[in-house]
């Protein structure tokens, strides 16, 4: 009886009412965690674990499907001009996003509220909405078209619609406010004192900008292009409906692949390389702007 109550205290030998309690909230905190985490592996990880596995199987294992994607030149051309799309989108919400997010900052909070409350309204309507206002705006016969023909600017409509430029227009105003949003939110931890501190030194404005403001906002400037640019590769109303037949960006094609053709494993397979080289580059990009300095600028 002796050697048996040793053995059941032995465990809680040297061990203070502190570190029970906190052993005790522990395993009451992953109770509490373990629904939503098994609802999130059942929403999220189920789905992409069936995606790959749908994309090296049929009649068995086999990856005729990815050599397929990489061995027909076409393929690669839909995985070219989605990058390209995406890194033009992503650089020229950078140019105008940035600007906008440092007038942003620079102004009273009243009119700074309420600015920043024009940023986000368009989140309040649908994209497919936006889309086909902005289809109206740059048709041949468009509020853009006819305006610039009234100033004697054009003599014939400019293609801005079914073409490359209007799905660059419709996706840059999609995403911009993201790049606006993520820039501002890590700008506006930014203590003003540094630049004062610099121009009371005798830099100049632009060289307190380029020296103290423009490396402290670079988080900001990689967290909104690293999110643009995700969100441009799986891009797909805007540029079917406001592209031209020769955008045809892989989202489309994978809708192509699943609603038309019935291919299945081969839309997997296009859905799995964009799921990868999408991570590879998150990854890869975090590595070199030291992404977690973000998140320490958004607190």
């Amino acid at each position: 009886m002796a050697a048996d109550g040793a053995g059941a205290a032995a465990p809680i030998v040297g061990t203070t009412p502190d570190q029970i309690a906190e052993a005790r909230d522990r395993r009451r905190h992953l109770l509490l965690l373990a629904p939503p985490a098994i609802l999130l592996v059942f929403i999220f990880v189920y789905p992409v674990l069936g995606l790959l596995g749908q994309s090296v199987y049929k009649d068995g294992i086999t990856l005729r499907f990815y050599q397929r994607l990489f061995a027909e030149p076409v393929y690669l051309d839909v995985l070219w001009l989605t990058f390209r799309t995406a890194a033009t989108v992503t650089l020229l919400c950078l140019v105008l996003g940035y600007p906008l997010a440092y007038v942003l900052v620079g102004l009273p909070a009243r009119l700074q509220r309420l600015l920043l409350i024009v940023v986000v309204l368009p989140f309040f309507v649908s994209l497919i909405v936006r889309t086909y206002a902005w289809m109206v705006l740059l048709g041949r016969l468009g509020l853009v078209n006819e305006l610039l023909r009234k100033l004697s600017l054009i003599a014939e409509p400019l293609p801005l619609l079914y073409s490359t430029t209007g799905a660059l227009i419709g996706m840059t105003y999609a995403l911009l406010p993201f790049m606006v949003l993520t820039a501002f939110s890590v700008m506006k931890g930014i203590d003003g004192g540094l630049v004062r501190a610099a121009h009371s030194l005798g830099a100049g404005r632009w060289q307190a900008f380029r020296k103290i403001f423009l490396p402290l906002s670079m988080p900001g400037i990689a967290g909104g292009m690293i999110l643009v640019f995700i969100m441009s590769l799986g891009f797909f109303i805007t540029p079917r409906l406001m592209g031209g037949p020769s955008d045809l960006m892989i989202a489309m094609l994978i809708e192509h692949e699943v609603e038309l053709t019935l291919n299945w494993p081969f839309a997997s397979a296009l859905a799995a390389v964009l799921l990868l080289v999408t991570l590879v580059g998150f990854f890869a990009y975090s590595r070199l702007v030291r992404l977690e300095r973000m998140f320490e600028g958004t607190r």
